[in-house]
């Protein structure tokens, strides 16, 4: 199976399959169909169907998925069959909250590296991980392997640091920063923006008392 012939859309709805999987495996189910992956995901049974139709030929028609054939073939396809290495860029309150975040090792992933341009923070060792001057950022991102850039730094210096490691050769960053970042194409970007969400959710909440 060719990864890129599967749509972006549908590679964003996978890690939601592969929760419910994971459920439907704790709960001792060895086969699930399309209706229940649906009803767990809250979506409908022809959007589960054509989704996994791109990886292949994987369910029993009348009889539904194995359901841990599944989730080691979408995990495989995810990457979270290899081990990945992160570094966060910027430790304030949100990265110091991230670095104790665990589900980070629960997807294969470790916080290798932290930087930092705070003098006071430099050196110190939380959860065992040095804080590293950013003046270093380049050389030790690819001393230590890095494929993954949590940016939490201020929004003045996101795009300066976004350059800066995928000059490193790292090519995927997790973007918190609220701004949308201008990187070569090859760097793969998810941008999660606390306070467009915070938005959006104070609009729902004021739409309903507009209702009511």
């Amino acid at each position: 199976m060719d990864q890129q012939s599967v749509p972006q859309t549908t590679i964003n709805r996978l890690p939601i399959y592969l929760r419910c999987l994971i459920r439907a495996q704790s709960m001792r189910m060895p086969v699930i169909n399309s209706v229940g992956i649906a009803e767990m995901a809250g979506t409908n049974a022809p959007q589960v169907r054509k989704d996994l139709s791109y990886l292949g030929e994987l369910g029993t028609r009348g009889i539904g998925y194995d359901v841990d054939a599944l989730i080691a073939h979408i995990s495989r396809l995810l990457g979270l069959t290899r081990d990945r290495r992160a570094a966060i860029v910027g430790f304030g309150r949100l990265g110091s909250a991230l670095l104790g975040y665990p589900g980070f090792g629960e997807h294969g992933c470790a916080v290798v590296a932290i930087f930092d341009s705070d003098p006071a923070k430099i050196g110190t060792l939380p959860l065992g991980i040095e804080i590293r001057d950013v003046a270093d950022l380049e050389s030790v991102l690819r001393e230590l392997l890095v494929d993954i850039a949590i940016l939490t730094t201020p929004v003045e210096v996101a795009q300066t640091m976004a350059e800066r490691v995928a000059a490193a050769g790292v090519t995927a960053i997790l973007n918190f920063a609220p701004v949308r970042l201008e990187i070569p194409p090859e760097v793969a970007v998810r941008q999660v923006d606390l306070s467009t969400e915070l938005q959006i959710l104070s609009f729902h909440l004021a739409e309903r008392r507009r209702v009511e």
